[in-house]
């Protein structure tokens, strides 16, 4: 079966020309598939009928249904639980700023990274997802909301630069002239830090913005919360993110969820701060979700602005990111958990 939707306009034409038909209906397929975000072949009403009823034998239609969406009443913030073509859930966050709606979308079914404060790593990694999949999730909430997504984050449930090859294939689709056209500069990518991909990424010289999950100033600290710095040690992450910036010209977000207790000193704010003079980078401190199970509680927001105050003192910026969706568990994986806990309890 054809996955159409991870296709480009020109494998979309070699495949029609194998059925016979003329090179422009590659054109109008993908402008079904990609522009219009095309649920059915049905809904393809410029192409021949005998077509579509070829295309259902012979392709197939990735999709993201959505099977619950929560709207925040404290903001215009809305979570998405989406069932995939085969049954899996993933999740997505649509955030509306003043500036357009930006989506948080997932890029695997679960994570393998197992990061102690994360939701997703804990209910275990499926698979990953195709490029087309990836794109089904802003395609469905453009169309659920009738509305233009400017902005696209790489954060939800998954690593991306794990499943790196299909992500480099939707970043390519979603950014094509003729479909959904989301330029690079309006597109974020979240890594746990997997430093060999970092080199990779850094070799394609996209201009979109690497967002490296940092949460911790040192080894020690960081191979408590997260078990990929006992693969890559923190000095190996900042070189790569180092010659990341010089190469790229691009700006490093480094994400860093507030702990109580375990990661919100001073002191850590000063071995961050000395960790990261060099390095074309801003801080973007996270008060940590307080997922079920995992015991971390928050830092409060006179900790949060402290923290701020010391990496300033090393002419490093810093902000503390505003929390969206909380009335929703905006945070991605629980959503999830909720639905298998339901269905095994069935």
């Amino acid at each position: 079966m054809w996955d159409l939707r991870s296709m480009t306009v020109e494998e979309l034409r070699s495949c029609l020309q194998e059925l016979g038909q003329p090179a422009f209906r590659a054109g109008q397929l993908y402008d079904w598939l990609q522009a219009r975000g095309a649920e059915s072949f049905d809904e393809m009403t410029n192409l021949p009928k005998n077509l579509r009823e070829i295309l259902k034998q012979r392709g197939e239609l990735r999709c993201a249904a959505i099977a619950q969406r929560y709207d925040s009443q404290l903001d215009d913030t809305s979570k998405y639980l989406f069932r995939l073509n085969d049954g899996e859930y993933i999740e997505s966050v649509l955030m509306h700023y003043h500036h357009g709606y930006t989506i948080c979308v997932s890029t695997q079914v679960g994570c393998k990274m197992g990061c102690t404060f994360c939701a997703t790593g804990q209910g275990g990694f499926c698979r990953n997802l195709l490029p087309s999949e990836i794109l089904a999730q802003v395609q469905a909430a453009q169309r659920d909301k009738n509305i233009r997504i400017s902005n696209i984050v790489l954060m939800g449930m998954g690593e991306p630069l794990d499943n790196y090859s299909n992500v480099m294939r939707f970043l390519k689709l979603v950014s094509s002239e003729k479909g959904l056209n989301i330029g690079m500069r309006h597109i974020s990518l979240s890594t746990c830090g997997l430093v060999d991909r970092i080199y990779d990424l850094m070799d394609e010289n996209l201009q979109l913005t690497l967002s490296v999950s940092l949460h911790a100033p040192n080894d020690r600290i960081r191979t408590q919360t997260m078990p990929v710095a006992r693969r890559w040690k923190i000095d190996e992450l900042l070189t790569a993110c180092r010659k990341y910036g010089e190469q790229t010209g691009r700006r490093i977000s480094f994400e860093y969820a507030m702990i109580q207790g375990v990661n919100d000193s001073d002191a850590c704010a000063r071995e961050l701060g000395h960790r990261l003079k060099g390095i074309l980078a801003h801080v973007n401190l996270i008060p940590v979700n307080e997922v079920t199970d995992t015991g971390y509680k928050r830092s409060s927001r006179e900790r949060l602005e402290r923290f701020v105050a010391v990496l300033a003192e090393y002419h490093i910026t810093a902000t503390i990111r505003r929390t969206l969706g909380a009335d929703i568990n905006a945070s991605c994986g629980q959503l999830r958990r909720k639905k298998i806990d339901e269905v095994v309890q069935k």
